[in-house]
């Protein structure tokens, strides 16, 4: 099976900066578009990042010129680097990305989440 896996979250101070991961893994034929959503409490899951498989990138207004999405591809692995951090940028980071399994079946698959606390 496919899985997801998102690590580098945690609790910085505002103007700090984070960088997340998020390494697919399993019965992997291809990857096709990769994506960061964050949902705060009380609040709806919400687009942060996108990057297709050929490097095509989008971001959510109010992270443009803050945040990057970048993915290697030999690595199965996209990264999220959060630059300039505000207390509004806290939420549970969640990784998405489009995936054709071994068998030819194509689905999207999600990570489990990371918590990410901007805080002083």
């Amino acid at each position: 099976q496919v899985q997801l896996v998102e690590s580098g979250g945690g609790l910085v101070q505002p103007g700090g900066s984070l960088r997340l991961s998020c390494v697919a893994s399993g019965s992997i034929f291809s990857i096709n578009d990769m994506r960061w959503y964050r949902q705060a409490p009380g609040k709806l899951r919400g687009l942060v990042a996108a990057i297709t498989s050929g490097g095509g990138i989008n971001y959510t207004d109010s992270v443009k010129g803050r945040f990057t999405i970048s993915r290697d591809n030999a690595k199965n692995t996209v990264y999220l680097q959060m630059n300039s951090l505000k207390p509004e940028d806290t939420a549970v980071y969640y990784c998405n990305a489009d995936i054709r399994d071994s068998s030819w079946s194509l689905r999207g698959y999600w990570g489990q989440g990371t918590q990410v606390t901007v805080s002083s």
